[in-house]
């Protein structure tokens, strides 16, 4: 199995940046596509952004395209998500998770997803 540890967040005001991580540890040799959700609160967890195990294939939630870009760092097993342009409606808990199926992640949705973070808070001040 694979552990989940998110960092990063904070408060900051529209029109900032903030870089979240993620670092996974323990089954790490093995192909995980990593991603990103988050809820806000009285709100479903939704997703946000997904890397492949390559690399090459990075989907994103209209939402966020343009503004947020997430990569991958093969040496320290983490995760990144650079958030860009943030808007108070970024307010939310940010939750990392793993899968070895990308479209598990970008498609099929939160709840059937195992592996999971315990979430970083990220605040946007008007």
């Amino acid at each position: 199995q694979v552990q989940l540890v998110e960092s990063g967040g904070g408060l900051v005001q529209a029109g900032g940046s903030l870089r979240l991580s993620c670092a996974a540890s323990g089954r790490t040799n093995s192909r995980y596509a990593m991603g990103w959700f988050r809820q806000a609160p009285g709100k479903e967890r939704e997703f946000v952004a997904a890397i492949s195990w390559s690399g090459g294939s990075t989907p994103y939630a209209e939402s966020v395209k343009g503004r947020f870009t997430i990569s991958r760092e093969y040496a320290k097993n983490t995760v990144f998500l650079q958030m860009n342009s943030l808007k108070p409606e970024d307010t939310a808990v940010y939750y990392c998770a793993a899968d070895p199926l990308l479209q598990a992640i970008s498609s099929r949705g939160a709840r059937y997803l195992e592996v999971w973070g315990q979430g970083t808070l990220v605040t946007v001040t008007s």
